[in-house]
C-alpha cells in the first residue's frame, strides 16, 4: 500500500524541540565537500541540515578549499578532509550522527571517500556524484549500502544506477513498483525526484509525495534545490528521525517551503524561508 505524503501530528512532533534541548540532542550533520570551487553544493546541503533542526552541522573539505568555505559561513563548522583514511577518523567520534555525500564532490573524490563513510555505518544521504560515480558498476556501490542509507536520484542519476529499470520507466512502468524493485536491489532506501516524488524502502514501504496541481511547486526546477532536499533529509537523521521518515518529511519541507516562497526562488532561499513555515506550523 502506497502512503501518500502529509503532515502529520508525528512529523510536527518530530519537528520541534524541547525546551530543554541542547545542540547534542539534536545530532551532529557532517557534509563531504569537494574541491575548490566545487563547495556550493555542500554549503546549500549544509545550510538545509542546520536550518532543519540539526544541532551542529560540519562541512569537511579538501584543505585548499576551507578558505572558500569560510568565507561563506558562520554557524556552519569546518574540518580538513584530504582523503578516506582521515574521513574513518573522523568517524571514530559517534556524535557524529548522519553523513551526506554527493553534491558537488566530483566523481573521483566521491569514488574514494563513499566506501569510507559507509564504513561509518551512520545513516547517509546519498545523491549526485556519490550516485554517478558508480554509474559502470553499481554493484559495487550496493554491496556497501545499509538500509539506514537514502540514495537520492533524479531520473537521468536513476538511469545510470538502474539502467533496466530506468527503461521499463521511460517504457510506462509504475513508477512506485520500479522504485521499489531498486530499493531491494540496493538494500537502501530510494528517493526517486520529480514531481510526482516516490520513496521505497527494502521492507516494501513506499511513499508518494505528489507536487502537482495544487500542490505544484514549480520553482524547485532551480540549480541547487536537490542539494537543498539532501541536506534536509540528512538534518533530520541526524537529530534520530528514521531513514524513511525523514526522507518523507525532507519531501514534504522541500515543495512546502518552495510554495511558501513562490516566483523567483532558487535554491538558496529554501533553507531561509523554513523558519517562517516553521511558524505557520506552531512549532
Amino acid at each position: 500500500m502506497i502512503r501518500h505524503i502529509t503532515l502529520t501530528d508525528e512529523m510536527r512532533t518530530a519537528l520541534g524541540k524541547a525546551p530543554d534541548a541542547h545542540k547534542y540532542s539534536h545530532g551532529h550533520a557532517l557534509i563531504l565537500s569537494g574541491g575548490v570551487g566545487q563547495g556550493g553544493a555542500a554549503r546549500l546541503a549544509a545550510r538545509a541540515a542546520l536550518r532543519v533542526g540539526a544541532g551542529l552541522v560540519t562541512i569537511a573539505a579538501p584543505p585548499p578549499a576551507l578558505a572558500e568555505h569560510a568565507a561563506h559561513l558562520n554557524a556552519i563548522m569546518l574540518a580538513p578532509l584530504p582523503d578516506s583514511y582521515c574521513l574513518r577518523g573522523m568517524l571514530r567520534d559517534d556524535r557524529i550522527s548522519a553523513l551526506c555525500l554527493g553534491p558537488g564532490m566530483g566523481l573521483r573524490r566521491a569514488q574514494e571517500m563513499t566506501p569510507a563513510a559507509l564504513s561509518g555505518k551512520r545513516p547517509c544521504v546519498l545523491d549526485a556524484d556519490a550516485l554517478s560515480a558508480f554509474a559502470e558498476d553499481p554493484q559495487l556501490l550496493f554491496s556497501q549500502l545499509t538500509p539506514d542509507c537514502v540514495l537520492t536520484p533524479h531520473l537521468g542519476e536513476f538511469r545510470r544506477l538502474f539502467p533496466d529499470l530506468g527503461a521499463q520507466l521511460l517504457g510506462g512502468a509504475d513508477t512506485a513498483d520500479i522504485t521499489h524493485t531498486a530499493a531491494v536491489r540496493a538494500g537502501a532506501i530510494v528517493l526517486l525526484k520529480g514531481p510526482r516524488t516516490v520513496i521505497a524502502a527494502p521492507t516494501g514501504a513506499i511513499a508518494l509525495h505528489d507536487a502537482t496541481a495544487e500542490n505544484a511547486a514549480p520553482w524547485l526546477a532551480t540549480a541547487g534545490s536537490g542539494d537543498v532536499l539532501a541536506g534536509l533529509i540528512c538534518g533530520l537523521m541526524a537529530r534520530g528521525i528514521a531513514p524513511f521518515d525523514a526522507a518523507c518529511t525532507g519531501a514534504w519541507l522541500h515543495a512546502a517551503a518552495a510554495r511558501s516562497y513562490g516566483p523567483g526562488l532558487i535554491a538558496e532561499d529554501l533553507p531561509e524561508e523554513l523558519p517562517k513555515l516553521f511558524r505557520a506550523l506552531n512549532l
